[in-house]
Formats: C-alpha cells, structure tokens, sequence
C-alpha cells in the first residue's frame, strides 16, 4: 500500500512538473491565458490510471495562475488545486510547494508542515547535450509529537535527444530529456524519469523506470487547445 501510494505521488509530482511558461519564456511551455490541456496516466500495461487537466486561468506580468482538476481512472474528480509558475529571464522557475500531490496536503493539513527546497528550473534555450539544475524539496511534518520527513531529489537532469513523439493529441517535434529522481520517505525508492517536451506546449510523454530500468508507467498528453 505504501509502495503504491509512493509511486502515485510521483507520477503527480512529474505531471504538475509538465505544466507552463510565460509570453518572454514561451518556447517549450505555453503561457496564455485560456489554454487547456490534459495529460492521462497509465501503468505499466498501458491501463488508464486517472488524468490531470489543466487551464491557464491568469497571467499576471511574469506569473501564470494554473488551475489543475485530478481524476481517477473511472473520470471521477478526485480533487482540484491551483499553483502558480513564474518565469525568472530566460527560464521558468517552478515552486517545489506547487508540485505536491493535493492528497498529500488534504491528509495532514492539521498538521504542522514545514517545505523547503529548491525550484525546478527549465531554460527556454533548450540545447541537445544541455545540463540542467539539479533540484530538491524537503517536508517535515509534526505528526501529534511524532514527526515524518519527506525528501525528493532531481539529479543528473540532461537534455539527450531531439525526436518525434505523437499521441492522441498529435505529432511534436520533442527535446527528449531524462534525470534521477530519489524519494525518501522511511525507505528511499530510486526511479529514472524520461520526459518529452515540445515547444509552444510542454510535456508531449514522460516514462517512469525503477532503478532495475523496467517501466514503471507512463503519461502523455492526449488533448490540447488554446
């Protein structure tokens, strides 16, 4: 049970990583107000496991305001939340604390929680060979005297590959990107995240792998309209 709600909380964790950008950091994440899009997680097998849509509600000079709407795989509304981005010159600055699993936050929000990290940052001039940041988030919680620690690492995040992905969406024109990702939360997990951007829209497909280099699951975008 500890093992599933984990992997759920990373495929979460790299969906709302997939999300936007701004007028001046616009070439790999759309930032205009309006635009909707969804992303639909699946396992292993290829099995529908829930989906996230996505709206741009507000952009404010260099912050966009998205909104975010959970299902589960029947298209039931889990919960809803909304987080913003914000673009720093040339490249998009993504707060840690927008990134966590809504549950997460509704399970202990009686509880005193402390976050700290550092943002993910994506640069808009992607090039192929690129290194990006590494980034981290950490998060105590005082569980009624007892306290539990969360810890998430991005590390070794490159940019490998140009390529063509298509899904139910489309057919884009991707930089192929890839990086370690380590969860310490009483036991540490170790997954290799593989991920597909395309310019003007974000996330195209990303593929999770534990650290024997079996997949995990997937998700990719199968809807997107300005």
């Amino acid at each position: 049970m500890m093992k599933t709600k984990i992997t759920i909380l990373i495929c979460a964790f790299i969906i709302s990583l997939s999300a936007f950008s701004q007028n001046a950091c616009k070439a790999y994440y759309p930032f205009e107000k309006g635009t909707k899009f969804e992303i639909t997680n699946y396992n292993k097998k290829g099995k529908k496991e829930g989906a996230v849509k996505y709206e741009v509600t507000n952009v404010d000079g260099n912050v966009a305001t998205i909104k975010t709407e959970i299902f589960d795989a029947k298209g039931k509304e889990i919960t809803t939340t909304s987080y913003q981005i914000t673009c720093e010159g040339n490249y998009i600055s993504i707060d840690f604390k927008s990134l966590m699993n809504p549950d997460m936050f509704k399970q202990y929000k009686d509880m005193d929680m402390d976050i700290t990290g550092t943002n993910i940052e994506l640069p808009n001039d992607l090039q192929v060979g690129q290194s990006l940041k590494d980034a981290n988030m950490n998060m105590a919680i005082n569980m009624g005297g007892m306290k539990m620690n969360m810890k998430i690492d991005m590390l070794n995040r490159t940019v490998d590959k140009k390529e063509s992905i298509t899904t139910p969406a489309g057919t884009f024109n991707c930089f192929a990107l890839s990086y370690d990702s380590e969860m310490k939360m009483g036991m540490k997990m170790k997954f290799k995240i593989k991920e597909w951007i395309a310019e003007g829209v974000g996330m195209v497909r990303n593929e999770s792998y534990n650290k024997n280099g079996k997949l995990m699951g997937y998700s990719e975008l199968t809807s997107f309209k300005k």
